[in-house]
C-alpha cells in the first residue's frame, strides 16, 4: 500500500502552501533581484572602463598616474566633451532635466512606496558612466545604488507587490549594488536598511541580506576577491593613540561640511550663469580639466589616490593641495550638472585629509603614532560617514575592506565625532539636504505618500448629495429659504442647466434678504450666489484637498469631474478626508504587521 503522506494530492497541497508562503517567496525574489542588481553594477563598471579607455587610453581606477603622460589638450577635451554629452542626455531624457542619485532612491522609498522607473535608472547609469569615464570628479557608488534600486523598484511594480514588499525589494537592489561595488555584503545590507528601508526588522533584513550576498557573489566571480584598495600595513600602534583619532573626527567633519557646502554653492553659481542648462556640464568639465592640468589626482573616482595616501606616497603640502583641489573639482562637477555620486569623492577627500593629519600627528608624537595608512583609512571612513549620514554601514565598509577589528574601533570613534559635529553644524546628510532643497520633507513623507495615493473621486459623497444639495440659477428666494433650512450643511451648490458648477449659497451669503418675504418673487439664486467658489476635481488627491480646505476655511467643498468641464459631481467634507486617511493608515499598518 502506498504511503498516504506522498500522494499526489498531498504533494500538490504542500507546494501550494510553499507558494503562498509570502516570506519564502520574498527570499527567492530577493535572490533574483540581488543577482539582477549585481549584474547591472558589473555592467555599469565595465561601461565606465570602456568610456575611460576611449577618453584617456586606460581603463583602471588609477587614472592620475597615467594622466601625467597625456597632452594638455586631451585632459581639457575629455571632461568638456563628456559634459556636453551628459548635459544633452539629462536635458532630453531625465525628469526635471537634472541628474538622479541616492536622494531620489530615498524619496522613492519614503514617498512612493519604493516604485521607480527602470528607463530612468538606465539613462542615469549611462550618464554617470560617461561622467566618470571622461574624468568628472564624481562617484560611482551612488549611481550604482540608483541603478540597482531602479531595477528592483520596476520589478516590484510589475509584480504588483504591496507597498511594504516593494520597499523591501528596493532595499534588496540597494544592498546588492553596494555589496557588488565594495565586495562588502554586511555593509551593503546595513546600508540599505540604515539609509533606504529605514528599519532593521528581521523579516525585512533577511531578504536584504540574501540580495547582498548574491550581489557580492557575482562581483567576486567577475572581478575576483581582491579588495577595492591595496592597503599595505594598517596596524594601530597603541590604544593611547585613540584621542588623536577623535581629533581626526573633528577634522573630517570640517572636510565633509566644506565639501557639501561647496557643492551647493557651485549649484547656485551654475544656476546664475546665463547659458542653456544642457551646456553647463561642459563648462564644469572644462573647469575640472583645468584643475587636472596641475593636479591630475582630481580626475575620476580617484581610488588610486587613496592607495598612494595609504602607502605614504605624498608629502604634506601635496596632500593639502589634493584635498582642496578635489573638493573644488567635485563641487564644480556636481554643481554644474554632471551625473554621479558623492561617496567616492568623500572617500578620496577623507583619505588625503587623514593622511595629512597623520603626518602632523606623527611629527608631534612619533613614538605613539601609527603609520600614515591608518590615519588615511580612519579619515576616509569618518568623512564618508559624515557626508552620507550612514555611520554604521560606512564603519562596516572599512572593516570588511581591512578585516582589522582594532582599526575598526578607531574608525568608529572618528565616525561618531564626525557625524555628530556634521549634524550639529551642517544639519543633515548630503542626501537629506538635497531633498530639503527640493522642498521634500522626509519626516512626513509616509503621511504625504498616503494622502497622495487616495483621490478625491474615491471618497467624494455623490449620488444623493448631488440632488439634495444642488439648486438651479433661477430658484426663487422662497424656495431657496426652504432648501437652506433642509440642507445638511447649511450650504447649497448652484449649478447651471448643463450641470456645470456656478457657485455656492450659505446663510451668510443671503443676509437679511433671506427673511424678507417681499423679495420672494424678485430675487433668485443667481442674485445671491457666491460665484467661482473653491472646488476640487475628482483627480485631485487628499493632500491637495487638505490644502484647499485650509486655504478656503470651509469644512466641505464642491467637487467637479474635471477642471475643464466643471461638471458638479458631489462634495467633500473634512471628516471624509480624515476617515479615508485613517482607514488607509490602518491598512498599511496591518500590512506591515503581517510582514514582521
Amino acid at each position: 500500500m502506498p504511503d498516504p503522506r506522498f500522494t499526489y494530492a498531498n504533494v500538490q497541497s504542500a507546494l501550494r502552501r510553499l507558494i503562498r508562503n509570502e516570506h519564502l517567496v520574498l527570499v527567492v525574489l530577493a535572490l533574483i533581484v540581488g543577482s539582477i542588481a549585481g549584474g547591472a553594477v558589473i555592467g555599469f563598471r565595465e561601461a565606465i572602463e570602456f568610456v575611460q579607455s576611449l577618453a584617456f587610453g586606460i581603463s583602471t581606477d588609477r587614472l592620475a598616474q597615467h594622466a601625467v603622460t597625456l597632452p594638455a589638450w586631451q585632459i581639457l577635451l575629455a571632461p568638456t566633451v563628456g559634459g556636453l554629452i551628459v548635459g544633452i542626455l539629462i536635458h532630453k531624457l531625465m525628469p526635471g532635466g537634472r541628474p538622479q542619485g541616492v536622494a531620489d532612491v530615498i524619496e522613492a522609498s519614503a514617498m512612493r512606496g519604493g516604485q521607480m522607473s527602470s528607463r530612468i535608472g538606465l539613462v542615469a547609469a549611462i550618464s554617470s558612466a560617461i561622467s566618470i569615464g571622461t574624468g568628472a570628479s564624481v562617484g560611482r557608488e551612488g549611481p550604482a545604488v540608483h541603478l540597482g534600486a531602479s531595477l528592483a523598484g520596476w520589478i516590484g511594480r510589475r509584480l504588483h507587490l504591496s507597498r511594504s514588499l516593494t520597499r523591501t525589494i528596493l532595499g534588496c537592489g540597494v544592498a546588492a549594488a553596494v555589496s557588488a561595488s565594495f565586495n562588502a555584503p554586511i555593509a551593503g545590507a546595513l546600508f540599505a536598511s540604515e539609509v533606504v528601508v529605514g528599519q532593521y526588522a528581521l523579516k525585512t533584513l533577511a531578504p536584504v541580506v540574501m540580495a547582498s550576498v548574491a550581489g557580492t557573489a557575482l562581483s567576486q566571480l567577475h572581478f575576483g576577491d581582491a579588495s577595492v584598495f591595496f592597503l599595505g600595513d594598517s596596524r594601530i600602534a597603541s590604544f593611547l593613540e585613540f584621542p588623536a583619532f577623535m581629533g581626526l573626527g573633528v577634522v573630517s567633519a570640517l572636510a565633509a561640511i566644506v565639501m557639501m557646502r561647496a557643492i551647493f554653492l557651485a549649484q547656485g553659481i551654475a544656476a546664475d550663469i546665463p547659458a542653456p542648462a544642457w551646456l553647463k556640464p561642459a563648462i564644469g568639465g572644462l573647469c575640472v580639466g583645468i584643475l587636472a592640468l596641475g593636479l591630475p589626482e582630481v580626475l575620476g573616482v580617484g581610488y588610486g589616490v587613496v592607495e598612494w595616501s595609504v602607502l605614504g606616497q605624498f608629502s604634506l603640502n601635496i596632500l593639502i593641495a589634493i584635498a582642496a583641489a578635489k573638493i573644488l573639482a567635485t563641487a564644480v562637477a556636481l554643481g554644474f550638472g554632471f551625473a554621479g555620486g558623492v561617496f567616492s569623492p568623500a572617500l578620496v577627500i577623507g583619505a588625503v585629509t587623514g593622511a595629512a593629519y597623520g603626518i602632523i600627528a606623527a611629527s608631534i608624537f612619533p613614538e605613539l603614532a601609527s603609520g600614515v595608512g591608518v590615519y588615511t583609512l580612519v579619515g576616509m571612513g569618518a568623512t564618508a560617514a559624515a557626508v552620507l549620514g550612514a555611520p554604521i554601514s560606512t564603519t562596516l565598509i572599512v572593516f570588511e575592506i581591512t578585516g582589522d577589528y582594532k582599526l575598526s574601533l578607531a574608525v568608529m570613534l572618528a565616525v561618531v565625532v564626525a557625524t555628530e559635529l556634521t549634524h550639529h553644524f551642517f544639519g543633515q546628510s548630503f542626501f537629506a539636504m538635497q531633498l530639503n532643497r527640493r522642498e521634500i520633507d522626509l519626516k512626513d513623507g509616509f503621511e504625504r505618500e498616503l494622502l497622495r495615493a487616495i483621490s478625491v473621486g474615491d471618497i467624494v459623497e455623490n449620488g444623493g448629495a448631488v440632488e439634495r444639495e444642488t439648486i438651479g440659477l433661477d430658484l426663487p428666494l422662497s424656495s431657496l429659504r426652504e432648501r437652506l433650512s433642509r440642507s445638511s450643511w447649511g450650504e447649497l451648490f448652484v449649478v447651471r442647466d448643463d450641470g456645470r458648477l456656478f457657485g455656492t449659497i450659505t446663510l451668510g451669503d443671503c443676509g437679511e434678504t433671506l427673511f424678507d418675504v417681499n423679495c420672494d418673487s424678485l430675487i433668485t439664486a443667481l442674485d445671491v450666489a457666491r460665484p467661482q467658489p473653491p472646488f476640487l476635481s475628482e483627480t485631485d488627491n487628499l493632500e491637495q484637498a487638505i490644502a484647499t480646505l485650509r486655504a478656503s476655511g470651509e469644512d466641505h467643498i464642491a467637487v467637479v469631474r474635471d477642471k475643464a468641464g466643471m461638471i458638479f459631481t458631489g462634495c467633500l467634507h473634512h471628516r471624509d478626508v480624515m476617515n479615508a486617511y485613517t482607514q488607509a493608515l490602518l491598512a498599511v499598518r496591518h500590512e506591515e504587521h503581517n510582514q514582521q
